[in-house]
């Protein structure tokens, strides 16, 4: 009895019992690491879409903030932007081929290289206003693109 008693008592996993939760453990946690993996992965796009979207404002608030009627000014020195003053001295500015961000002097921003702005500014018609110009800011980084439109109407005359 002593013996069929201590089988009884007797706890513990075979070598069979052992591989089989080492397995499935394995299994397991690959799945959770596979899913990690797949947000950390594109958890930097809304990095770049946040980045993309500062660069088209601070633009486009720049282009809006001057004058829109053409004045006369002398050119500007590769893509410095100091000399434009106004709407449609933007028209056509395009960062692309260099894929460069720059200051209003012309100095690159080293930390945006790869990111790139180009700016369109056409007379447009505006419901119930006379004359307006439409601005359209597009900023891309390898495959991603954003847009920003705004409007600049002649409001002083």
């Amino acid at each position: 009895m002593s013996s069929e008693r201590q089988r009884r008592h007797q706890r513990g996993l075979t070598l069979v019992e052992m591989v089989l939760a080492i397995v499935i453990l394995g299994v397991g946690l690959s799945g959770v690491l596979i899913a990690f993996s797949t947000v950390t992965r594109g958890s930097a796009d809304p990095v770049v879409t946040q980045q993309m979207l500062a660069i088209a404002e601070e633009m486009l608030e720049e282009i809006q903030l001057k004058p829109y009627a053409v004045a006369a000014n002398t050119a500007p020195a590769a893509y410095a932007r100091n000399t434009f003053n106004d709407v449609l001295d933007y028209n056509g500015y395009d960062t692309s081929v260099p894929k460069k961000i720059y200051t209003i002097d012309g100095t690159p921003v080293g930390s945006l290289d790869g990111y790139s702005v180009r700016v369109q500014a056409q007379s447009a018609a505006l419901a119930g206003v006379g004359a307006a110009l439409r601005i359209n800011v597009t900023v891309t980084r390898g495959s991603d693109s954003l847009t920003l439109t705004g409007w600049r109407t002649d409001f002083a005359s």
